[in-house]
């Protein structure tokens, strides 16, 4: 039983959303993602897919998307991407997958999950390469900023949780690992605000995705004694990364 992840599905079952037109290792990615899925993961897996499942504006029109990974052997986590139009409250997700019959999928968002030997917290973080204090559509950057530290503080307040529970019942030291969708720390972009919340809540390993067309870069940097790995579905070339134990 492990867990894996991957990001960046971009899923298009019922919407005209090319990828292949993003370069080479697009073509026929839906088709690698069943593939490689299927000789990586196992029914008792886990995977998670940090943010960017679907291009579907709705959950009626994502539906294809959610049956194609439903299909897909082990249970998976999901979190909210910048292109997950169709993200709604976790009440009315849960609701529309257990009304269409998807049973592999659930939510992480203001929460956190035991897995395995881990626990797993997360948000969709915040993200912008110029640091402008206002950026496209007026959207005001320092309040992004402090809107994704909190949810992800309240990730990580109940992560802690679990594992003051864990280590009471079971005497076990579970490690809380941490997935984002934007990157908190990626070449010259540094987000201090929320990597000061990873440090001080002791997280070793945060995964991200968002970067496309990027693959001369390494797999994992190492940055204030914190790992970030990149697992975005094309620099993976579409394989689900499995996560070792530490």
């Amino acid at each position: 039983m492990s867990v894996f992840v991957m990001a960046d599905t971009h899923l298009s079952l019922c919407v005209n959303k090319p990828m292949d037109k993003f370069g080479s290792r697009w073509k026929n990615h839906t088709e690698k993602i069943r593939e490689n899925w299927m000789n990586t993961v196992s029914a008792e897996d886990t995977v998670v897919i940090p943010g960017d499942l679907s291009w579907g504006i709705n959950l009626d029109e994502s539906l294809a998307d959610f049956r194609f990974i439903d299909s897909l052997p082990g249970k998976k986590i999901l979190l909210k991407g910048n292109h997950d139009y169709w993200w709604d409250t976790v009440k009315k997700m849960t609701s529309f997958f257990e009304a269409n019959g998807i049973a592999t999928m659930s939510f992480l968002h203001n929460s956190a999950v035991r897995c395995e030997n881990f626990i797993l917290c997360g948000s969709r973080g915040w993200y912008t390469e110029d640091k402008k204090i206002v950026t496209q559509n007026d959207v005001d950057t320092k309040k992004m900023i402090a809107r994704e530290v909190g949810r992800l503080k309240l990730s990580l307040d109940a992560g802690k949780a679990l594992q003051k529970q864990v280590m009471e019942t079971e005497g076990k030291n579970l490690e809380m690992l941490v997935f984002l969708h934007f990157p908190p720390y990626f070449k010259g972009y540094i987000c201090d605000e929320i990597i000061l919340e990873l440090y001080r809540y002791g997280i070793e390993r945060c995964y991200f995705g968002h970067i496309h067309g990027v693959y001369d870069v390494p797999v994992t940097r190492k940055y204030m004694d914190i790992s970030f790995t990149l697992t975005a579905g094309d620099f993976l070339n579409f394989i689900p990364l499995k996560i070792e134990q530490a």
